[in-house]
């Protein structure tokens, strides 16, 4: 593919890279099988010094922040059963991530938190009071990476049969988002908190205003219990990649997380996604996009290559492929090792699954893909050669940045930190400090609060103008 970024060329911008740790509240989140190399200390997630130390060693190493993945429910599909999930410890157990951001945060000032929630198991009203106070108390450094979910075991574990259609759950999200932005944006003005002690006025009520919401599939009356945090919305993270969850995420989304291994395929997708988010009426540039990364560094290009030995001699493909079974709602185990998979419909990530369509792969092809047990694309080498072939992905592509999964950890975090960021940072690809603000201004560098673009902007209550719109716009709802 022609490289029509070339970072020789002195008059193109050098883009800096954004940088996240990729995570999750359990032992195996994506590379499987390493929880069992002797310096891996991932069986020790339940404790919370595990996870303020892990905030204070990102932090120093001025990531943007930790985007913490969940999912309800278990990965059944492989072989039928969850043996091979509880034996590697493929996301089982795994916590609520919710439960680590207020400890994370007070032992930082600066790093942001990108969380996990699945909507569909989630009321509007009770996630949008959790998210408003943690944006409160992180200081605005609260991230929403937003989810439907795709596992049947999810719907059985709260008494449903299975997964709801895939475009309707995206329907179904979109209104959640929408009575979200109520709350966050339209019940309280932003100068309602008075705080004096002498007119005993804590709150001018005339700056407080109820959110009436009759939808298809929530319904709600009352004023917002949150006063106005730091950002109002949290970051808005989305990782949708098929024509609904595009859409989706091209309205919404601030942040879209992608996948993929080919340069040119990954552009494929960055273009599609500016070119939608246009189509949506926004910036193109109003969206961040990040790839998922695997890296294993050393000393030397030599030294990281015995390193991803030693890494792989610990690690379990097989326990690879039972997470992808999932991944696409079909049991890899029915195939032989040579076997061709073929195209199944499912309910579960649709873009995955798509792969099956246009390309003949085996369970073998995908073992390949999975040396560490994850199949995120994999960086081997110096620092220095890994920040050249960061670089290089990220001005081939037009990405935003990266979603660093790890390996051995905190191993893998402190070599990234160690070797890889300072040839970035030589290069004038990634920050010396950080940016002052909230998590989203830190991103964007243009003020805390969603822009005018944002279709959570036609919720914003400044004034009675705005607090008329809501209530029309409630109004145009219960005739529709």
């Amino acid at each position: 593919m022609t490289n029509t970024f070339q970072n020789t060329d002195k008059s193109i911008h050098k883009k800096q890279i954004l940088l996240n740790a990729f995570d999750m509240n359990c032992v195996g989140h994506i590379n499987h099988g390493l929880w069992t190399h002797p310096r891996d200390e991932s069986h020790r997630f339940n404790e919370l010094s595990y996870w303020t130390t892990l905030a204070q060693t990102l932090e120093h190493g001025l990531f943007d922040g930790l985007f913490i993945a969940d999912i309800t429910g278990v990965y059944d599909v492989y072989q039928n059963g969850i043996d091979l999930t509880l034996k590697e410890s493929i996301q089982l157990p795994s916590h609520d991530p919710t439960t680590l951001v207020s400890a994370m945060a007070a032992v930082t000032k600066n790093l942001g938190f990108g969380i996990t929630v699945n909507l569909s198991y989630e009321t509007p009203y009770q996630f949008a009071r959790r998210f408003g106070s943690l944006d409160h108390l992180t200081q605005g450094r609260i991230g929403w990476n937003i989810v439907t979910g795709y596992l049947d075991s999810a719907e059985r574990l709260i008494g449903q049969k299975g997964l709801k259609d895939h475009d309707l759950r995206y329907e179904q999200a979109d209104e959640f988002l929408t009575l979200c932005y109520k709350f966050w944006e339209g019940s309280w003005e932003n100068d309602a908190i008075q705080k004096n002690k002498q007119k005993r006025i804590f709150t001018d009520p005339k700056k407080v205003h109820q959110i009436n919401h009759q939808g298809h599939f929530y319904q709600s009356q009352g004023v917002f219990q949150v006063s106005p945090s730091p950002q109002r919305t949290p970051l808005l993270f989305q990782a949708g990649a098929s024509a609904r969850g595009l859409a989706f995420s091209t309205q919404h989304a601030e942040c879209v997380f992608i996948g993929g291994d080919q340069a040119d395929k990954i552009k494929q997708q960055v273009d599609k996604i500016r070119e939608l988010t246009k189509q949506q009426g926004r910036n193109p540039e109003d969206i961040k996009i990040f790839v998922g990364i695997t890296v294993v560094t050393a000393e030397t290009d030599q030294l990281a290559q015995q390193k991803l030995e030693e890494y792989a001699s610990y690690a379990n493909p097989e326990a690879g492929l039972a997470h992808f079974s999932s991944s696409i709602g079909i049991d890899l185990s029915q195939y032989a090792d040579d076997e061709v998979i073929p195209y199944q419909s499912t309910n579960s990530i649709v873009s995955v699954n798509n792969k099956f369509k246009d390309k003949q792969i085996t369970p073998n092809d995908l073992k390949a893909q999975h040396l560490l047990g994850g199949r995120y694309p994999l960086f081997v080498g110096s620092g220095s050669t890994v920040a050249e072939k960061l670089i290089q992905l990220l001005d081939d592509t037009g990405i935003d940045g990266f979603n660093l999964t790890r390996t051995v950890a905190p191993e893998s975090h402190h070599d990234f930190i160690r070797l890889v960021i300072p040839e970035l940072q030589q290069r004038g690809r990634f920050k010396t400090e950080y940016t002052q603000g909230s998590l989203r201004n830190k991103i964007f560098n243009q003020g805390d609060y969603l822009n005018s673009q944002h279709p959570a902007s036609q919720f914003r209550c400044h004034n009675n103008k705005d607090k008329h719109n809501i209530v029309k716009e409630t109004a145009d709802e219960q005739s529709a």
